[in-house]
């Protein structure tokens, strides 16, 4: 039996690795990205000042973190008293629980929010519009909340019912994931505009055209009321799909040709199902979390017991930040790849190399940040490697 057992975890742990593996691909070539000086492209003085501003957000970042744990560190050790005195059904209770966490873990990271949006306010980045600001994160709020009440309720009634509940679990989990996701794709949209430059929307219609995703929605969200950063992304998938824009990128301050490798991006985003990807890596990760939740907390009473739920929300934070680098070094991965879809379909190299540069003045970005920002807080490239895939594109021919 216990031979049995080992063969089906070693066959189970190589098809993970298989799957990781084939998740991880790209189409990005073998480049050399290191050696480039930074101060070819950038003046001592601008990175001095990205520099002492990254220096502060990581502050901010790590304070929250700690702040966080702590959070539920205390909610582990003395809500589950509260819990059992409820007297209220599993799932009540559950859902009940699921909303303290949630509420607190809100109001812990809510002046570190506020204390960022001063930071890059303090820094020229945008105004100290508090108001714009938590509107805008409201937004967000309410899906992610029912989301994470959704996935409590799932877990708690599978785990009281269910001795191997994990493995019953992870396909809805990773069905509930892709729901949200498709889902999102039209909420993250609300509220956005049209291209309004009939230019701009010929350039998008021969973009689509170069990278194969003809008819996907290019909106604009205007976000000049908080920041004056720059920023783009992709949201949904399939029929949901939509690429939405940030105002700041359209105020004047990059070419057209800039513009237009920004869009480039976020198609290529769209060409290679990178949200689709990102799916397939929460059933990658789900399984063996679950069944490491299980394990932590089968002394206890297990999952099925609503008093633990402070317990796994603080084991999976825990297992969040372990696995930090390994989310980043996958999403740097996917985000070279829409570089590199950027520059067979923009075809613009010293437009790129350009937009890059820009962004250690408009965002403040470190060219080439310490390890361990790198390690935690970069889910991009550096813009040292975003460069140097341009000048390697440039020195292919274009290929």
């Amino acid at each position: 039996m216990r031979m049995t057992k080992v063969g089906i975890l070693a066959v189970a742990a190589a098809a993970w690795c298989v799957c990781a593996y084939l998740l991880a691909r790209t189409s990005v070539p073998n480049l050399h990205l290191a050696g480039l000086d930074q101060h070819r492209f950038f003046s001592a003085a601008a990175l001095r000042r990205a520099s002492r501003f990254s220096r502060g957000l990581d502050g901010l970042w790590l304070a929250a973190t700690a702040a966080t744990f702590t959070a539920l560190g205390v909610l582990a050790w003395r809500l589950p008293r509260s819990v059992r005195a409820i007297g209220l059904g599993r799932i009540s209770s559950a859902i009940v629980v699921g909303m303290v966490v949630l509420t607190t873990l809100w109001f812990v990271g809510l002046p570190f929010g506020l204390a960022a949006l001063w930071w890059e306010h303090h820094w020229g980045l945008g105004p100290f519009g508090v108001g714009a600001w938590l509107s805008a994160q409201w937004g967000t709020l309410a899906v992610e909340a029912v989301s994470v009440l959704a996935g409590i309720v799932l877990v708690v009634g599978l785990a009281g019912r269910f001795k191997h509940w994990w493995l019953i679990a992870t396909p809805v989990v990773v069905a509930v994931s892709a729901f949200f996701a498709f889902v999102s794709g039209w909420t993250a949209a609300a509220g956005t505009e049209s291209l309004q430059s009939p230019v701009l929307r010929a350039d998008v219609h021969r973009l689509e055209r170069r990278e194969h995703v003809t008819g996907t929605p290019v909106r604009v969200e205007d976000v000049s009321s908080w920041t004056t950063q720059v920023n783009a992304f992709t949201t949904g998938f399939g029929p949901s799909t939509h690429v939405v824009l940030w105002n700041t990128l359209l105020d004047g301050r990059f070419s057209r040709a800039e513009e237009d490798v920004v869009i480039a991006h976020e198609l290529g985003h769209v060409a290679s199902r990178h949200i689709v990807k990102a799916i397939g890596w929460s059933a990658l990760i789900a399984l063996p979390t679950l069944w490491f939740l299980a394990f932590a907390t089968r002394r206890r009473g297990g999952v099925g017991d609503p008093a633990n739920l402070p317990l796994v929300v603080l084991l999976l934070a825990v297992i969040g930040f372990l696995f930090t680098p390994l989310e980043n070094a996958v999403s740097r991965r996917y985000e070279a790849e829409a570089d590199w879809h950027a520059l067979n379909a923009a075809r613009a190299p010293r437009a790129q190399v350009a937009l890059f540069r820009n962004f250690a003045r408009t965002s403040l970005e470190q060219p080439d940040p310490p390890p361990l920002s790198y390690l935690w807080l970069e889910n991009h490239p550096t813009l040292m490697q975003r460069i140097a895939m341009a000048e390697r594109w440039r020195e292919r021919g274009g290929r």
